[in-house]
């Protein structure tokens, strides 16, 4: 592979918004961009669908002042391979990294997920929880959905044949759903960041395949639920966007009633982005957390 053209930065890109080197992880099925910005304690920061680290990006400016912050692509999203023949299925991206984790022999950690990085992320923190120091949690999951009707709706719509061939054709995830979720919306020049980076229909199979699996991957998830209790020690700060349409009051009273001594940060007029839609906010809390 020429590195090179691997490190060539696309027409789209706002390298201003977006200044970092990239890094690259050799997984079996690719490799795997990432972000590995600062020094200090690290902070791992886990993306959702169509996002990659771009989302992170405020976050890592301001905190790599005094952490290490490290933000990895999955693999088909951001500057990580786009293998088609692959299944991208979330317990095998969450798989993915757990090996790139595991390459960076960190001692302890801040973890922060949103969107899929919620199971992905708790994959690693219910296997590891002595590594996992605290968790800030924006708008996610790490259960089973199977038989609340909007979620089945929404996995049935977009996870199906009608969804593969509009998301797969069109880039509708990126292109539609990633600003309807995003409460007051995004600004033109960060949205093209959500969608441009699945330039082909065979680049979008990952953004097609997770949405199929809010349903499909009901076992698993299921799964990662029953061992809960492994990470109640672990301090918690819930960051909650309150115009989410996906992750709504309800999974943040989940969270809450099984973790009843999370902190809780509502966040109104923000969606499902708080890192994107208000990062200063986010930021603001991450520095109360760790800086004092």
């Amino acid at each position: 592979m020429n590195n090179s053209k691997v490190n060539q930065n696309p027409s789209w890109l706002d390298t201003n918004e977006y200044p970092f080197k990239r890094n690259y992880f050799d997984l079996p099925v690719g490799r795997m961009n990432y972000i590995d910005e600062g020094e200090g304690e690290p902070i791992v920061m886990l993306h959702g669908n169509p996002g990659w680290s771009f989302e992170y990006r405020n976050l890592v400016k301001e905190m790599s002042k005094t952490h290490r912050c490290i933000v990895p692509d999955y693999i088909g999203f951001g500057f990580s391979d786009k293998p088609y023949n692959w299944d991208y299925k979330p317990e095998n991206q969450a798989k993915n990294i757990e090996l790139f984790l595991d390459s960076l022999n960190l001692e302890k950690f801040t973890l922060m997920i949103n969107d899929w990085g919620g199971p992905i992320g708790m994959h690693y923190a219910l296997k590891y929880p002595e590594k996992v120091s605290k968790l800030f949690v924006l708008n996610t999951y790490f259960w089973s959905v199977k038989g609340i009707p909007h979620m089945e709706d929404f996995s049935k719509k977009l996870g199906g044949k009608i969804g593969k061939f509009l998301i797969l054709n069109f880039n509708i995830f990126g292109k539609v759903v990633a600003k309807k979720v995003a409460g007051k919306g995004l600004t033109k020049n960060a949205h093209k960041h959500y969608y441009k980076h699945l330039t082909t229909k065979q680049d979008r199979k990952g953004s097609w395949v997770f949405p199929r699996e809010i349903i499909g991957s009901s076992e698993w998830l299921a799964s990662l639920w029953e061992k809960r209790k492994k990470v109640t020690h672990i301090p918690k700060i819930m960051i909650w966007g309150m115009l989410d349409p996906a992750f709504t009051q309800n999974e943040l009273d989940v969270w809450t009633n099984e973790y009843n001594d999370s902190r809780v940060v509502k966040l109104e007029g923000v969606g499902h982005f708080p890192q994107e839609e208000n990062p200063n906010a986010v930021i603001k809390e991450l520095k109360a957390e760790l800086l004092n």
